[in-house]
């Protein structure tokens, strides 16, 4: 069975948001048989030249067919591509016609711009992860996800995550021994350990300056504190529903998640590197209780502190 696969390119593409999914649908035809069509495509068809000055041939598509999957390519430039009203109705077009639908990175932007993404789930580069929120409130943004699948609609993170989406969209077709068989080639992980983050350093998800930031701030120098949502708006000096609203559409997450994951970024180097006790590392940083860390540890790195613990002796060792 053939199955195709057309990427949406734009003026100013990551090529590496092209180049690794590609590679992942190529071998898993070449090396198992997968029996899957790629094409480059785009608005106008003809050369388009990536970020880089590299340019590559893509053919001019109209409209998409049944059983194709079409992925939106990302680069720095997708949230002002996916203005086009060109695009725009390119989009809505494949929308209604392919079977699947996806972008890689910033490509979301293409998607949500066309309305495909409304009233779903979807995440996107951990920096534009607030530029998506408040330009499209009608999609749930996840900012700490590799890839998301909602309702026939695949969404995933920077660059390399393609290469997840890809791994996915494989084994969905053709089942977990291909997908496995491709990352081996690829020499990648299958499933990412973790999973579903994209372990961003919080700081780098605020405006440059303003109330996010400097609560953001405040919360890494007193991780062991109270920081609920009632608190952290009055350092922002404004209400709790307001305040959660602007961080929500500042950083893509909601203030506890983010406070959650700056005290696992603390914490890990203290578990995997140290030999104090877990209790003191859970009291330190404002978790209260090692059971506490633990869930948190193995929801958002896929592994419990002893395991971590015991990776990072076993990294020294060697």
């Amino acid at each position: 069975m053939q199955r195709t696969v057309s990427f949406i390119v734009h003026p100013g593409f990551e090529l590496l948001d092209l180049s690794g999914p590609c590679s992942a649908f190529h071998l898993a035809s070449e090396l198992f048989g997968a029996g899957y069509r790629l094409r480059v495509v785009s608005t106008t068809g003809g050369p388009v030249q990536d970020r880089a000055g590299v340019t590559v041939s893509s053919e001019r598509l109209e409209t998409a067919g049944p059983g194709e999957t079409v992925l939106a390519v990302g680069g720095p430039a997708a949230h002002e591509v996916a203005l086009d009203t060109a695009t725009m109705a390119l989009m809505r077009v494949c929308g209604a016609a392919a079977d699947r639908m996806g972008s890689v990175c910033t490509g979301a932007f293409v998607l949500a711009a066309a309305g495909l993404l409304d009233g779903r789930r979807a995440t996107t580069h951990w920096r534009y992860a607030g530029l998506l929120q408040t330009r499209h409130p009608h999609v749930q943004v996840e900012v700490d996800r590799i890839f998301i699948h909602d309702r026939g609609v695949w969404t995933s993170a920077g660059m390399t995550a393609g290469i997840d989406l890809a791994l996915a969209l494989i084994e969905e077709d053709c089942g977990p021994e291909t997908a496995r068989g491709v990352a081996r080639d690829m020499v990648i992980y299958h499933r990412r350990l973790g999973g579903q983050s994209q372990f961003s350093a919080l700081l780098d998800l605020a405006p440059p300056s303003g109330r996010v930031r400097e609560v953001l701030c405040f919360a890494r120098e007193h991780l062991r504190e109270d920081l609920s949502v009632g608190r952290l708006a009055d350092i922002a000096c404004v209400g709790a529903r307001q305040f959660s609203r602007i961080f929500l559409n500042a950083t893509g997450m909601t203030p506890a998640k983010a406070i959650e994951r700056m005290r696992l970024e603390a914490a890990r180097p203290r578990i995997e590197q140290g030999a104090e006790p877990l209790e003191r590392i859970a009291s330190d940083l404002g978790f209260g209780t090692v059971e506490r860390m633990r869930r948190s540890c193995v929801a958002v790195f896929g592994r419990s502190p002893q395991e971590l613990r015991r990776n990072g002796r076993r990294g020294r060792a060697g």
